[in-house]
C-alpha cells in the first residue's frame, strides 16, 4: 500500500513543478489589506492541518499495522475506553476550534471593509490628519466605471491608485449585482444597486494587475475585467493630469449610453464629470424626472410623521369630549339606581 501510494506521490511531482511558476498573487499581494488576508489564510490552513495530518498519517499507520496478513499485531475486542485517549481525540480539535474561532473574530473586526484603516502597513502608522482619497465605483453591464470625485475625472475599465495612499471606495452597481475585486489590493466585496458599499485599502508598491467581477452577472461576466496600476505619486498626479486634458466630458446622458450593456469595453477616459452624477446613480434618477430614491424615502418618512401627528392631535382634542361624555353617562346611570330604589 505504501509503495502505491508513493508512486502516485511520484507521479504528481511533475504537477507541482508546473504550479510553482504560477504567480499566487493572492498569497502574495502588494496591499497590506490583501497581506493580512493572506496571512490569514495561512495561520488559519497550519491550524487546522493540527488536525488534518496526524489523522491522515493514523489512517496509513493503522492500514498498515492492522493489515490482513500482520499477526503480531495485538488484537483487543473487549477495548472500549480510554481516557487519555478521548483527551486527545476531544481536547484538542476544541483547543484549535477555540483559537481559529479567536483569530477569525478578531481578523473578521480588523479586516472589516467599512473600518478606516490605520496604518500604511505593518511598519508605518496612518496619520489621523490624512484624508483618504475617494474613487467612486459603478458595476455596469459588463464594464466598470470610476469616478474620482476630487480630481473631476472618470474613466472606463481602468483604474489607478498613488502608492501608500489610503484609499476610500464608494461602490455601487446599475443594474444587477456584482463583486469587486482586486487581488493585489484588498478581499472582494459586492456593488449592489440602489445601495453604496465601501471599502478601505492602501497599495504599497507600483504594480499592474487586474481587476474583474467575482459573482456572476450575465451574458458578458467573463469579460467584466479592468486594468488596474499602482503608481507612485508623481506618476499618478501626472496620469491624472493627462486625463483631465484629453478626456471627453460625462452628464447623464453619455452615462445613459454607457450603461447599456456592451463588452470588452474599451479603456475611456473622461475629463470632466458632471457633480451630481454618481449620488444620481445610487439613488437611481439618472433618467430625467425620475424621483430619486432618497428624496421618495423621506417624503415617505415626513409622510408617516404628519399623519402620526395628526392622528395624535385629533385624539388629544377627542379626549376631553369623551371624558366629559363618560362623565355624564355616569351621572345618569347613577340618577336611575336612586330612583329604582326610591
Amino acid at each position: 500500500m505504501i509503495s502505491l501510494i508513493t508512486r502516485r506521490g511520484l507521479l504528481l511531482l511533475p504537477l507541482l513543478a508546473l504550479l510553482a511558476g504560477c504567480d499566487t498573487v493572492v498569497m502574495n499581494p502588494s496591499g497590506d489589506i490583501a497581506a493580512q488576508q493572506a496571512d490569514l489564510i495561512v495561520i488559519s490552513t497550519l491550524l487546522m492541518l493540527l488536525i488534518i495530518v496526524p489523522v491522515i498519517a493514523l489512517v496509513v499507520i493503522f492500514a498498515w499495522r492492522y493489515r490482513k496478513n500482520n499477526t503480531s499485531a495485538k488484537y483487543e475486542p473487549d477495548w472500549d475506553h480510554s481516557t487519555k485517549l478521548e483527551l486527545v481525540i476531544w481536547g484538542a480539535p476544541l483547543l484549535i476550534i477555540i483559537v481559529l474561532g479567536l483569530v477569525t473574530w478578531v481578523s473578521t473586526h480588523k479586516l472589516d471593509p467599512y473600518r478606516p484603516l490605520d496604518r500604511i502597513d505593518e511598519n508605518r502608522p496612518i496619520s489621523s490628519a490624512a484624508e483618504p482619497l475617494t474613487i467612486q465605483v459603478v458595476a455596469l453591464d459588463w464594464k466598470w466605471l470610476f469616478i474620482y470625485p476630487e480630481q473631476g475625472i472618470a474613466t472606463v475599465n481602468e483604474l489607478a491608485m498613488p502608492v501608500d495612499v489610503p484609499v476610500r471606495f464608494k461602490i455601487t452597481a446599475s443594474s444587477v449585482m456584482n463583486s469587486f475585486y482586486i487581488p493585489e489590493l484588498a478581499g472582494q466585496i459586492y456593488a449592489m444597486p440602489g445601495m453604496e458599499t465601501t471599502l478601505n485599502a492602501v497599495i504599497n508598491k507600483a504594480v499592474e494587475s487586474e481587476g474583474f467581477s467575482a459573482n456572476y452577472s450575465g451574458a458578458g461576466f467573463s469579460h467584466m475585467r479592468f486594468k488596474y496600476h499602482g503608481m507612485d505619486v508623481a506618476d499618478f498626479d501626472r496620469w491624472v493630469s493627462e486625463t483631465r486634458t484629453n478626456g471627453g466630458t460625462l452628464d447623464r446622458a453619455i452615462y445613459t449610453e454607457l450603461e447599456k450593456p456592451s463588452e470588452r469595453e474599451p479603456i475611456t477616459y473622461y475629463g470632466t464629470v458632471a457633480s451630481d452624477l454618481y449620488k444620481a446613480i445610487v439613488n437611481r434618477c439618472v433618467a430625467e424626472g425620475t424621483v430619486c430614491m432618497d428624496k421618495m424615502m423621506s417624503d415617505d418618512a415626513n409622510r408617516i410623521k404628519i399623519d402620526a401627528e395628526a392622528r395624535n392631535f385629533l385624539d388629544n382634542k377627542a379626549a376631553p369630549r369623551i371624558a366629559q361624555i363618560d362623565a355624564q353617562l355616569c351621572t345618569s346611570s347613577n340618577s336611575l339606581k336612586n330612583n329604582d330604589a326610591n
